[in-house]
């Protein structure tokens, strides 16, 4: 069994539960023991951001309509860390998808997502580990079909041991990112600096489904996430003024 989480604040009732919020509480549902995030217990959490109180930024979550969806599929405890960054995609996304990863068993609801004729599935997933013929880097769903982007949210041994024994995405393209830029995520750093976090990741394929707006808007949501977090952790106040805010401010007023 795993491990629940210490208490959290509830959720505010300015923000609706999402994807990776209900497998949170699905996956809290069946643990045995408190999970404790990195550091040890720091006291309650909100429940729409992952923040301490004095840190939270439910307020500033935007959403942005897109054609484009996102299907997480997560490690056993990704949905339980407070760094993880698939949860601000579903924050963003509104199409976005969530379900927990496991060897032995498959959801029946993603077995039912990846046969949706509405969707064309792409896993995202560096092109050198795949047989060359299921390596695509455009986006171009046939016959009007919408994007869909099967997201690996795990550490990087997870997400190669999740690609090699998931047979059902084995008929599904796979989606080679070719990045020009450096991940610029710092809470859990990759030990190879061509690795991003997931929401880094989703920022990049809305860039190549044609929806710019929503990954500028992610990636800089991203940034105010780790503004908060970062400050947080070392008992900091947050400048909601400064040009990381005003960023994300400008494209919520764009919309």
């Amino acid at each position: 069994m795993g491990r629940s989480e210490a208490p959290g604040t509830a959720l505010p009732a300015s923000v609706a539960p999402h994807a990776v919020s209900r497998l949170r509480t699905e996956r809290l549902a069946r643990s045995a023991k408190p999970f404790l995030a990195r550091g040890g217990p720091k006291g309650a959490r909100c429940a729409g951001c992952r923040l301490v109180p004095s840190h939270c930024m439910c307020a500033l979550r935007p959403e942005v309509p897109t054609r484009a969806g996102m299907c997480l599929l997560m490690a056993d405890i990704e949905p339980l860390k407070p760094s993880n960054t698939g949860w601000l995609i579903a924050d963003v996304v509104a199409d976005t998808f969530a379900f927990g990863w496991a060897r032995t068993e498959v959801h029946p609801g993603l077995l039912a997502l990846l046969a949706d004729p509405q969707w064309q599935p792409y896993v995202v997933f560096p092109g050198e580990f795949v047989a060359p013929e299921r390596v695509v880097t455009e986006v171009a769903p046939p016959n009007g079909k919408r994007p869909l982007f099967v997201l690996l949210d795990a550490t990087w041994p997870e997400a190669r041991k999740m690609f090699r024994k998931s047979p059902y995405l084995d008929h599904l393209p796979v989606l080679s990112l070719q990045p020009e830029q450096l991940s610029r995520y710092h809470l859990r750093r990759s030990t190879r600096m061509d690795h991003f976090c997931t929401s880094e990741v989703g920022a990049l394929c809305l860039e190549l489904a044609g929806e710019p707006h929503a990954a500028h808007t992610l990636e800089a949501y991203l940034d105010v996430f780790t503004d908060h977090y970062l400050q947080a952790k070392h008992q900091l106040p947050v400048d909601g003024s400064d040009a990381v805010h005003q960023r994300l401010m400008d494209l919520r007023s764009a919309r």
